[in-house]
């Protein structure tokens, strides 16, 4: 019997990508939808983004540069030609919490769903 996820959520494989959530894999295939109607552009999964503070990189306790990795990220020219930086959130963590602070203070806003 396999291991029960601490959320509740349920890998996934689809088309032979890997998925952490059966949300996330259905969001994806929404994006695919919409770059392809030409709705969005620049389609990318699980982009890194590092973490700075007003004195420079935030780092972890083993001293690497502490990062967010967005689940998803595209242009949308329905908004004219914003970078969408989006999240398909099931549970809101602490961690999170505290690195989407961190990231809008950067100038970086997350989007849910």
């Amino acid at each position: 019997m396999g291991r029960r996820s601490k959320y509740g959520n349920k890998k996934v494989t689809v088309d032979g990508i890997k998925f952490d959530s059966k949300k996330e894999a259905g969001r994806w295939f929404d994006l695919k939808l919409l770059e392809k109607a030409g709705e969005i552009g620049g389609l990318e999964r699980q982009v890194p983004f590092y973490l700075e503070g007003r004195d420079g990189p935030i780092l972890t306790p083993t001293g690497r540069k502490m990062r967010y990795v967005a689940d998803f990220t595209y242009i949308d020219w329905r908004h004219k030609g914003a970078k969408i930086v989006e999240d398909a959130k099931g549970f809101r963590t602490k961690e999170y919490l505290i690195k989407k602070a961190i990231l809008a203070a950067m100038g970086i806003v997350i989007s849910e769903v």
